[in-house]
């Protein structure tokens, strides 16, 4: 699904996510696919410090079961001015795994917004059907690129 300027103004979180989306733009731009998850995550962090936006990291995701909550972990990669998951990924190709991941995460973190990022895959976005949740996936791209549909 093609993300035109209409159907921006109407998703939840959208300058906080268009906010998100650029500062992740910039570190693919800086560094290109290649690296691991975690190099994307520490100057992804950094970028969002530059940018003077609120982020926690790798934020403990307890699960309740039973009336106990279990210490399983899980951990969040960013949870950004905490109202948007971001989940980062450095794969070949996304997984139904990978969205079932961010969407449990969404679930039992209760926030209804997540990103799923995977940095060696160009710029698309595809919101999930049943959730809304938006699926990021950043490739080799130009600066004039626009958002597509998401690599399946």
């Amino acid at each position: 699904m093609n993300l035109g300027t209409a159907s921006r103004h109407s998703l939840i979180e959208a300058d906080l996510t268009d906010e998100i989306i650029g500062a992740a733009i910039d570190v693919h731009r800086a560094l290109g696919p290649g690296l691991l998850e975690s190099v994307y995550q520490d100057c992804l962090r950094r970028e969002l410090g530059l940018r003077g936006i609120a982020f926690r990291s790798e934020v403990e995701l307890p699960v309740q079961y039973k009336g106990v909550q279990l210490s399983c972990g899980y951990r969040i990669d960013l949870i950004v001015n905490e109202r948007v998951l971001v989940e980062l990924k450095s794969v070949e190709h996304l997984a139904p795994i990978h969205e079932a991941q961010l969407l449990t995460y969404m679930r039992l973190s209760k926030l209804r917004v997540g990103l799923l990022m995977n940095f060696q895959r160009a710029a698309a976005a595809e919101r999930h059907p049943k959730t809304g949740a938006l699926i990021l996936s950043l490739l080799s791209f130009n600066t004039d690129a626009e958002t597509s549909t998401l690599e399946q």
